[in-house]
């Protein structure tokens, strides 16, 4: 795959104007209110995996409107003392899947729990088991469109909700240090997790890889692959719904979320990416925490001649040495 997008040193600079919504804050604050009216954790029982030196309990907690939703939790077997926790987030169109199939985090020491996608798991992996009792509004079949002519009824204002809510869900479980608590994700992943970061003002770190939802209107101009694609796919039917569908988006921008980030920040992006174009991943870092008046630590590697697969192992070792580092050290400014 060719490049496409900016070369390095523009990306470097790229610091793209935004159009917010005059309500931005509120309306978060407003849709997180609603959820936090239920008690987030609903349960956790003990899952059989077959694995000796990891224990897992498949836990539901309330998620969006009090919705149940899964995830697997894990932790090294026999160790008694809290630990801290990594909240990962999945890629578009696939579910928890099995949960012996992420064992990094795990293996690396720390409590993990990774969330299901609401009304996605179909595409690819190993399946889910959260559907979205609310993806009836207007908007297409896939996950990226539905309700997408309103920010209230859109896909991701729930999915945003339980990525947050999941943050919760992972420190009322036993065994987490509640204090250390970092985001990690890829792609749709990645996206949540920033959102996370966004809203919750006090995450350990952040790891997040070629975030989904980050400089919407210029990756809209510049692939047609899904999820985007899917996007412009409804749009080229729907001629009328551009006005109404940027507005819903504009809720969902990951720059925005960046914007108000405090926790340290570890970035990875492919040049080479036509899913998730790399100018979204250093607009939101380049406007990383500019309104919450932090000073985080904070890293971006970029990976030349990669796609959406970025630096695939290679970064997931670079994450690794990475949170180590900070989790060791404390808070520490740059």
């Amino acid at each position: 795959m060719p490049a496409f997008d900016l070369p390095l040193p523009d990306l470097e600079r790229y610091r793209p104007d935004l159009e917010e919504p005059p309500d931005f804050d509120e309306f978060w604050r407003d849709t997180l209110k609603e959820a936090a009216q239920h008690e987030v954790l609903v349960s956790a029982d003990p899952a059989e995996t077959g694995l000796r030196l990891t224990e897992t309990w498949d836990v539901t907690f309330r998620g969006f409107g009090g919705d149940p939703v899964r995830a697997w939790f894990s932790r090294p077997a026999g160790v008694r003392e809290p630990l801290p926790a990594v909240v990962e987030y999945v890629g578009y169109g696939r579910g928890r899947g099995l949960p012996h199939e992420r064992l990094t985090w795990v293996n690396a020491g720390y409590a993990h729990l990774l969330m299901d996608n609401r009304g996605q798991g179909d595409q690819y992996g190993n399946g889910g088991a959260t559907p979205d009792p609310h993806a009836t509004a207007p908007g297409g079949p896939g996950p990226a469109a539905r309700g997408l002519l309103s920010p209230r009824d859109y896909h991701y204002r729930r999915l945003i909700t339980d990525a947050v809510r999941a943050v919760a869900a992972v420190r009322a479980l036993p065994g987490v240090d509640g204090t250390r608590v970092t985001a990690v994700g890829n792609s749709q992943g990645g996206g949540l997790a920033l959102a996370v970061a966004g809203i919750v003002p006090d995450l350990a770190a952040l790891l997040v890889t070629a975030p989904f939802l980050c400089g919407i209107r210029r990756a809209l101009d510049l692939t047609d692959a899904s999820p985007y694609g899917e996007i412009t796919a409804y749009l080229s039917v729907h001629r009328d719904a551009e006005r109404a569908a940027y507005a819903t988006l504009a809720y969902m921008e990951g720059i925005s979320f960046a914007r108000r980030a405090h926790a340290p920040a570890h970035f990875g992006v492919g040049l080479r990416d036509t899913v998730c174009p790399p100018s979204g991943a250093y607009g939101a870092f380049n406007h990383y925490a500019e309104l919450s008046g932090a000073d985080p630590r904070r890293e971006i590697r970029p990976y030349p001649f990669n796609g959406h697969e970025g630096g695939d192992a290679v970064h997931v070792r670079r994450q690794l040495d990475w949170l180590g580092g900070v989790l060791e050290s404390g808070p520490r400014s740059t």
